[in-house]
């Protein structure tokens, strides 16, 4: 094993597992590395998707209903 320390035990669908595992032996790294990175690319997803929220935290908000009002006054729906 690479440079993971850390065990921790992950249940798959039998379809998913083998489908990991193919990628892993096709990629020519280990099922524990290809899942590392696949977390990290996750949390990458969420640290972008928080700062897009801390971003816009002094935008206005709107009720659904005034959205939808308003949509609807520029023929929009």
């Amino acid at each position: 094993m690479s440079h993971l320390s850390k065990r921790s035990t992950v249940y798959f669908e039998p379809q998913i597992h083998q489908a990991l595992k193919m990628r892993a032996a096709s990629t020519n790294v280990s099922l524990s590395e290809l899942i590392d990175e696949a977390v990290r690319l996750l949390m990458q997803e969420d640290q972008e998707d928080l700062n897009a929220v801390s971003s816009r935290v002094a935008e206005e908000e709107i009720s659904y209903e005034v959205l939808l009002n308003d949509l609807k006054k520029h023929g929009k729906i």
